[in-house]
Order: structure tokens, then C-alpha cells, then sequence
């Protein structure tokens, strides 16, 4: 498999300033959705990377520092659970994506999106179905998305302990259910979720 298969494409069509882009956080009960955006130096191979999803969080953790120290630039971008609740998962995901790719400190000229749609960009963009498990610079964005979204739990399990957020970062788990029917919501639930939890 060739990681760099889309990164090479996209140069010799001229490109030289490509981002991939990647979300975290589309499917859990409470908290924002987070985004990033990546441009590798070219050909540019990182060990250890995947989507990553099939990391340990150990593995992110580590892969994190080493991303954002070998990336020509990086964003990471949220889009909060009001923002969620207002325009629904899916654009609140689009607009968190192209925060990040406009947030880059170098600008990007294209950008490969994980997924099946492309935010509204002003550069020209590719949807990559599965692109964490395809391209390098994707798989770097999910990790740094992921870790980023990770992080802002923990932060978030410190204030309201009772739901554990450092243990399902907000997924929607047997325990973290148990603990909504007990307390009810906190502010970080998307209650647009917990329509059918909280009949």
C-alpha cells in the first residue's frame, strides 16, 4: 500500500502546499467535534502512523509531538456543542474542518478530506473515503484531532467527575448512560443526542 499515493497525485498536478484533514468526535453524546489540518514536508514518511482509531492511546499520545514537529504547519480547529446543536453534527463538522484548513499558518493550495463530502474551501479539495488508513497526511489529522478532542475530556472529567469523561470521552457507553439517567445533562451534552437516552 502506498501512503503517499494521493500526496504524489495532487504534486504532480502542481500542488505543493497539501493538507489532509481529519475530524474526532462526530459520534459522542457531549463535547465539540475537533478537526485538523496537515501539510507533510513532500514525500514525507512518519513511523507508527495510522488511522487512528487502530492506535493505542499511548501510541497517539507519542505520535502527536512527533506530528506537529515534522509538519510544515498544522491547525486544529473545534466547533462547539452549541454551534452542534445549531446547525447539526454534519455541517458543525464541515465548519470545524475548514476552521482548521484556514487556520494553517502556511496556506494550503489543496486539501484531502477524510470522508465522503468537502467543506466549503477556497482551494480545490478531494473527499478520500477511509483517508486515515490511506494517506499519510490524513492519518496524521485524525491523530492529531483525536488526541486534541482526548485532552479537552479529561479536562472535562476534572469538572463533572461523575460522568467519567476521561474513561468514553464522551461516548455514549453503558456507564456514561447509567450516569446521564442519574445526574441528567451537564453543559457539554449535545442534547439533540439524548433525545431517545433521556425519554
Amino acid at each position: 500500500m502506498n501512503w503517499l499515493e494521493y500526496e504524489q497525485s495532487a504534486a504532480q498536478k502542481g500542488y505543493c502546499a497539501i493538507c489532509g484533514v481529519d475530524e474526532a468526535g462526530r459520534g459522542p453524546l457531549a463535547g465539540p467535534v475537533c478537526a485538523a489540518a496537515v501539510i507533510l514536508p513532500p514525500d514525507t514518511m512518519i513511523d507508527g502512523v495510522n488511522d487512528s482509531k487502530k492506535l493505542s492511546e499511548k501510541k497517539r499520545e507519542a505520535l502527536f509531538d512527533v506530528i506537529k514537529e515534522i509538519a510544515v504547519s498544522y491547525s486544529i480547529a473545534f466547533a462547539s456543542v452549541d454551534e452542534i446543536e445549531e446547525m447539526n453534527i454534519l455541517n458543525a463538522t464541515m465548519l470545524a474542518m475548514k476552521r482548521a484548513v484556514e487556520n494553517l499558518d502556511v496556506k494550503s493550495d489543496y486539501a484531502m478530506i477524510d470522508g465522503n463530502r468537502v467543506p466549503d474551501l477556497e482551494i480545490p479539495c478531494e473527499y478520500i473515503i477511509k483517508g486515515d488508513a490511506k494517506s499519510m497526511s490524513v492519518a496524521s489529522a485524525s491523530i492529531l484531532a483525536k488526541v486534541s478532542r482526548d485532552r479537552l475530556l479529561y479536562e472535562y472529567a476534572k469538572e463533572y467527575p461523575q460522568y467519567r469523561f476521561d474513561k468514553h470521552k464522551g461516548y455514549g457507553t453503558k456507564a456514561h448512560i447509567e450516569a446521564l439517567k442519574e445526574y441528567g445533562p451537564c453543559p457539554y451534552h449535545r442534547m439533540s443526542f439524548l433525545k431517545n437516552i433521556l425519554k
